[in-house]
């Protein structure tokens, strides 16, 4: 469970529908193909090299929201955290990481994330420390988004898909992996004070690249996420 919930935050460090609403609409770009074919994810996958680019967002995630979240399949809950996403240099949206992974990580594991920090030359990498002498190093390596046509408040939605590259650190040597999370999100509500934001996020593991480029998905999780400017509207 450790070892998942690692995961788990590794992708956050780097960070919708279902597949028969999708297939009902006729779509066929690369990400809702790459949604449909769930959970049978395999590598390559049809995303491009980030370089130093960060992952921007449509302009409606502007500001802080509370994250709800619930995983298909688990029990256990976790508990609401908050979120925001900023305006870079260039005045493109893009999200708080460090910020953002440090209250993911302190919902899923509490003190045993220490904490996060960006590498100031490239956004797409992250270092968290951990309890027990343990290092998360996490590294994009793959990106793909794309605006979608959906219902709701002028038919806003958005499609986003991310390979990282985890590496952790630890006394007995280091682990290696690959974890790729595609989000699927739709804003439903768009008045002041009720702004509202429905997610689906699909996550798969991967064996490390040294085991072969091309791989097979090793597990996945699927979470539904609510994003509410307050926490009394969700």
């Amino acid at each position: 469970m450790f070892r998942s919930r690692i995961a788990f935050i590794l992708a956050a460090l780097l960070s919708l529908w279902p597949s028969q609403a999708l297939a009902a609409t006729g779509t066929t770009g690369p990400l809702e193909r790459r949604l449909l074919a769930w959970p049978n994810w395999s590598l390559p996958a049809p995303l491009s090299r980030p370089g130093r680019s960060d992952l921007t967002y449509p302009d409606w995630f502007a500001g802080a929201w509370w994250v709800y979240s619930l995983e298909e399949g688990s029990a256990e809950s976790i508990p609401p955290y908050p979120v925001r996403f900023l305006r870079d240099e260039r005045g493109a949206v893009v999200g708080d990481r460090a910020f953002n992974a440090t209250q993911v990580g302190d919902a899923l594991l509490g003190g045993q994330l220490l904490s996060v920090a960006n590498d100031p030359a490239n956004p797409n990498r992250q270092l968290a420390l951990l309890s027990g002498d343990l290092e998360l190093e996490s590294s994009v390596i793959g990106r793909r988004s794309q605006p979608t046509a959906a219902a709701g408040p002028r038919g806003h939605a958005f499609l986003a898909d991310e390979l990282a590259l985890q590496v952790l650190h630890g006394p007995g040597g280091a682990r290696i992996s690959r974890v790729e999370t595609l989000s699927r999100y739709r804003l439903v509500a768009s008045t002041p004070g009720q702004e509202l934001i429905r997610a689906d996020q699909w996550q798969a593991s991967y064996p490390s690249p040294e085991q072969g480029l091309v791989a097979r998905s090793s597990g996945g999780h699927h979470l539904w996420l609510l994003l509410s400017r307050t926490p009394s509207t969700a």
